[in-house]
């Protein structure tokens, strides 16, 4: 029977690409543009040499860590939308750490900037978690309405305190030191912090299938009443998983900041938290799933990018073709279950 669902899946993720293909086509129908030879294009954009691919795993690495950042929460089962806030926040106190320390820029400098990241994110989380955890408020309005105040707290310092009088007049801080920059890959843009959301994937995934702590979400999850019966806190979970997700965004922020943008400023996001949300859901809240997932869209993201700067096509047609796929991936399923009620 085990074998036999997974058979069943593997069909169904067939069928869901299948649709997707066919909708895409259409899609580029529309527009005007030759179907068959957009879609090769695109996927030439996303992986079709080395720096195309370089590209596509740049986008991936934000899209992954948000993905977990939703992932994690999920496994509780609270649906955490809270990502980009979290991203945005991570990004500013790890800038505010490197503006702390980097007098001193020495080799301590690059750990504090991550910490701050991560505890930026992690303090993020925390809130609407103990808000769940203490007050039952719903974590999905507040997750979701913190995502502007942190966007907006960004712009207030690159606007305010932290704008670098020699930028002439761009919000930005300064540029980040050497020493407070992930470092870059094979002379790529890529930088080390795609090992280390493919080696936190790897580890989410152990915990949650063969660990104590795993088996314990499972249980809050199914019952929170038996899990209390068993002794399982359910409100320190809440805010263990809340923090944690957001600890992960906080990363993904200030690894973008620091490596892709260089420096603090407005629009270091565009919209990596939603879309890794939505990953999480396309992944089935699965850590190993979302790398391959995060590595689709990205492609899709970055042959975006390319297909408006050689064929003139509008960058948002691969916002449009995102939502084609999480579409055909939500309606297949729902096809193939009405088509086996109606058969029995």
């Amino acid at each position: 029977m085990p074998t036999l669902a997974r058979h069943e899946r593997l069909a169904g993720a067939a069928l869901a690409a299948l649709a997707f293909i066919i909708v895409a086509l259409g899609f580029f129908a529309v527009i005007g543009e030759p179907p068959l030879a957009t879609l090769l294009s695109m996927a030439e954009y996303a992986v079709g040499d080395r720096y195309s691919l370089s590209e596509t795993l740049v986008k991936m690495t934000p899209i992954l860590f948000c993905a977990l950042a939703a992932i994690v929460p999920a496994r509780l089962g609270l649906i955490s939308v809270g990502a980009e806030g979290q991203f945005h926040v991570g990004a500013l106190i790890g800038t505010g750490m490197m503006l702390w320390t980097q007098p001193f820029d020495g080799w301590l400098l690059l750990p504090l900037v991550l910490l701050g990241g991560a505890a930026g994110g992690a303090l993020y989380g925390w809130l609407p978690g103990i808000l769940r955890a203490r007050l039952s408020v719903n974590e999905t309005i507040t997750t979701l309405l913190l995502n502007y105040v942190g966007v907006l707290m960004v712009s207030a310092a690159v606007y305010g305190p932290w704008k670098d009088p020699g930028n002439l007049g761009w919000p930005a801080t300064i540029a980040f030191p050497d020493a407070a920059v992930l470092p870059q890959l094979f002379g790529t843009r890529v930088h080390a912090g795609l090992l280390l959301g493919l080696l936190l994937a790897l580890c989410l995934h152990v915990l949650f299938r063969f660990s104590r702590w795993g088996q314990s979400l499972d249980i809050l999850k199914g019952n929170v009443r038996v899990g209390r019966m068993m002794g399982l806190d359910y409100r320190r979970h809440v805010i263990i998983v809340m923090a944690l997700g957001g600890a992960l965004a906080g990363l993904a922020g200030i690894g973008e900041t620091s490596v892709i943008q260089g420096r603090l400023q407005p629009g270091i996001s565009v919209g990596y938290g939603l879309t890794g949300f939505l990953v999480a859901w396309l992944a089935g809240h699965n850590a190993l799933l979302a790398i391959p997932v995060s590595f689709l869209i990205g492609g899709l993201i970055a042959a975006g990018d390319t297909l408006q700067l050689f064929n003139k096509i509008p960058a948002s047609s691969a916002t449009v073709l995102q939502g084609l796929m999480f579409a055909t991936a939500l309606a297949v399923p729902g096809l193939i279950a009405l088509w086996r009620s109606r058969r029995g």
